[in-house]
């Protein structure tokens, strides 16, 4: 990492450290713990939905019903649940944001996070114009739904390692 880059990381870290806020949440036994479920359910209600679109874009459920029905469905579950998200984990990060801010694995989970969302992006916005977008697409869609999945799995799987790493 850029000396220059970790020396103002650091400074940026004391600085959310030092403040009432982040001192307010470290002296709060109850806040981690009850943000860290509101996390948890977001995340839960985020892949749930997210495992229902890309399972009917790969064709292995839904069949019965079209792309563009089963996006309707549960594509605001994830735009409500990414702005909870959102808002949970810059909670966990004020109250500890050393252990967040310079853990390589965090960095790398938000590099995932990003590129979940732009995929999701490019799945949503041609299907809003045209539901059967998709359905002329064939292994295109198959493609997207597989680096969704490998995505959001990943953020999963780092979101625990940070605390291990």
């Amino acid at each position: 990492m850029n000396p220059a880059f970790k020396q103002w990381l650091n400074s940026v870290c004391v600085w959310i450290d030092s403040t009432a806020l982040s001192q307010a949440i470290q002296s709060a036994a109850w806040v981690v713990p009850a943000v860290q479920t509101v996390h948890i359910l977001a995340i839960a209600a985020l892949m749930g939905s997210m495992v229902m679109i890309n399972l009917r874009l790969l064709g292995v459920t839904g069949r019965d019903q079209s792309l563009a029905a089963v996006s309707r469905r549960f594509s605001p579950v994830i735009w409500w649940a990414l702005p909870v998200l959102l808002v949970s984990g810059i909670i966990l990060i004020t109250g500890e944001p050393a252990r967040a801010l310079k853990n390589v694995i965090f960095q790398w989970k938000m590099l995932m996070v990003i590129s979940a969302v732009l995929i999701t992006l490019y799945f949503t916005a041609p299907l809003n114009k045209n539901p059967a977008y998709w359905d002329s697409r064939g292994g295109v869609g198959r493609v997207v739904a597989v680096v969704s999945f490998a995505l959001w799995v990943g953020i999963i799987f780092a979101g625990r390692w940070i605390a291990y790493f």
